[in-house]
């Protein structure tokens, strides 16, 4: 009988515990959506203070609603920052979470993608939308190979399936991620960029963009600018030296070009109709980002 009843006692013990971490850690919502902890290197997971694991965590569920995660490097990488944030979970959504963790917040990166109802049904039942956002601001937003705009954007009418999903900001490493849209929903995409320190070193470099008198280009050392090979093919040349300038021509990969100018990440080119590798405008000088180019 006592046996019993210490049995039973345990039970009773055991199921109240269930509901305190049910309740009073968890919530008392029904309401859940999953969390997918990536991390480089691994890294002990918190969810408003609370262990869940270490990375990788995949399909772990939790309630509705903002949470603060922390990211603390497990093992041995105590040269490697911490991270944490807020993110928010939906029902019946994926929260995705990938850091790479440096030795300092600018040398690390990542990306937090959620997953939400639109507020609004879209135009068409088949598309979906995507809410591209950047640290630091004003890094160039590329779906599918195709320069969309600058970030912080709202790409409206995305067709539902995969997309490949690229953000880049010249001194900062680029990041591109998968990504997958359902019909009637939001894919909201927050990016930290990690800075390039090599081409900040060379940009902090006096005069490094002046060129040298045995570097001038003159009539028998004229400096050229070749195209790279570009996922689709071509490049825009742009009227300044921003990607929010007006796009005056589109000109092929492996296309060779007289150099002009120089500011920053972007090279200025000449070209007219005449020029091999063309393919629209005609505008006698251009800007291209350096980025997908090699100056001779």
């Amino acid at each position: 009988m006592k046996k019993k009843l210490g049995l039973l006692l345990i039970l009773v013990v055991l199921f109240a515990v269930f509901v305190l971490v049910k309740f009073f850690i968890f919530g008392s919502s029904s309401d859940y959506g999953k969390l997918q902890v990536l991390s480089s290197p691994e890294t002990n997971v918190f969810l408003n203070n609370v262990l869940i694991g270490k990375t990788p965590i995949n399909d772990f569920q939790y309630k509705t609603g903002d949470a603060l995660i922390k990211m603390i490097p497990a093992g041995n990488a105590t040269d490697t920052a911490s991270w944490n944030g807020k993110i928010s979970i939906f029902k019946n959504s994926l929260t995705y979470v990938n850091r790479e963790l440096g030795s300092s917040d600018i040398n690390s990166a990542g990306e937090i993608f959620t997953t939400q109802k639109m507020s609004s049904p879209p135009s068409n039942s088949n598309n979906g939308e995507i809410y591209v956002d950047t640290n630091p601001q004003g890094a160039i937003v590329t779906l599918d190979n195709d320069e969309k705009g600058v970030a912080p954007l709202i790409l409206q009418d995305v067709l539902r399936g995969d997309h490949e999903l690229s953000v880049y900001m010249p001194g900062f490493f680029r990041r591109t991620q998968k990504i997958n849209v359902d019909p009637g929903y939001r894919v909201d995409a927050s990016f930290k960029l990690a800075i390039d320190q090599s081409q900040t070193s060379l940009q902090n470099l006096p005069n490094s963009n002046m060129a040298t008198p045995s570097a001038t280009p003159g009539a028998n050392n004229v400096a050229y600018v070749t195209i790279n090979n570009t996922p689709q093919g071509w490049l825009r040349v742009r009227a300044d030296a921003s990607i929010d300038a007006t796009e005056e021509a589109k000109i092929k990969s492996g296309g060779k070009y007289p150099y002009v100018d120089q500011k920053n990440d972007w090279y200025e080119i000449k070209f007219n109709n005449d020029s091999a590798g063309l393919i629209s405008g005609s505008f006698d000088t251009g800007w291209i980002s350096a980025e997908y180019a090699t100056k001779q």
